[in-house]
């Protein structure tokens, strides 16, 4: 219990984890960059704001000074086109650096018009890879090999999955420090964490053994309804301080700024979900 100036006790606020409400550090600025902490944004459920995760996330980390590449590793381009970028006719794309060697990354990478914010794209092109790279010597790695000029540039490198837990996923996981999983506040989410948790456990396993779980965020929460109050009871109750304290409430915001091609952050810096997405990059900040 908090207590007041007139010396009584008072019941800690909440937060809609159902948890004590945390005040969020701000993050410290730094004087040097690199090397990078790589992320997969990663859940097999389509539909969970995983890529407007990554956008707004990637985008407030670089409001807090850090170098961001976001790498869209998902055939459809949604995170391309959610920053405005006209990805479908691109000469050079991820999946040019995944199936061909002579592929520079110089040429895939295009700067967004938020500072510190970079990408690598992907188009429709991306959905041949996995069938390329089945027959590969050290399929899994084609990601990390890839991105390995660049890691000394970067802060942070957060890699924006497909829905799916293929072999673009499973290269996505061998590269990376951590694994972010979205998951919309329904039973259904629910069920499908422990596929993604065995996955997850695999790769480490036998694959990349300083691969964790960073956190799991809870998106798309309906405060008005007892279902999302419920279910994120049952996430907390499973999953302990691996759930992020910050939420990312439903809101309408979101879908226009992918319609604008730029992170919340920016298009309505001052709106509820900026605010969220900043919480989240500093939580993010204080558990890498």
């Amino acid at each position: 219990m908090a207590e007041t100036n007139d010396g009584l006790f008072r019941e800690p606020e909440m937060g809609l984890t159902g948890r004590p409400l945390r005040k969020i550090p701000t993050p410290a600025s730094i004087d040097s960059h690199g090397p990078a902490t790589v992320i997969a944004m990663c859940n097999q459920k389509g539909g969970v704001g995983k890529t407007t995760s990554t956008i707004n996330m990637g985008a407030a980390l670089a409001e807090y000074g850090r170098r961001v590449l976001l790498v869209d590793l998902d055939p459809q381009g949604a995170l391309s086109a959610g920053l405005g970028i006209q990805h479908e006719d691109l000469d050079t794309t991820v999946y040019n650096l995944l199936v061909d060697r002579d592929a520079t990354l110089e040429d895939a990478l295009h700067h967004t018009a938020i500072d510190n914010l970079d990408v690598i794209p992907a188009n429709i092109d991306l959905s041949a890879a996995e069938i390329q790279l089945v027959n590969e010597v050290g399929r899994e790695q084609a990601l990390a090999r890839a991105l390995r000029p660049v890691m000394k540039d970067y802060d942070y490198i957060i890699v924006d999955c497909q829905p799916s837990l293929g072999l673009l996923t499973v290269n996505a996981l061998c590269c990376s420090d951590g694994v972010i999983i979205p998951m919309e506040c329904t039973y259904f989410s629910l069920r499908g964490l422990a596929l993604l948790h065995d996955t997850v456990d695999k790769v480490k396993d036998r694959l990349n053994f300083r691969l964790e779980v960073i956190g799991i965020l809870v998106t798309l929460f309906d405060r008005r309804t007892n279902h999302s109050r419920q279910v994120m009871n049952r996430v907390v109750e499973v999953f302990g301080d691996r759930v992020f304290d910050t939420v990312i409430t439903r809101t309408v915001r979101f879908p226009e700024t992918t319609v604008a091609g730029e992170p919340i952050t920016s298009w309505a810096p001052s709106s509820e979900g900026a605010r969220q997405y900043r919480d989240l990059a500093a939580e993010v900040i204080e558990r890498t």
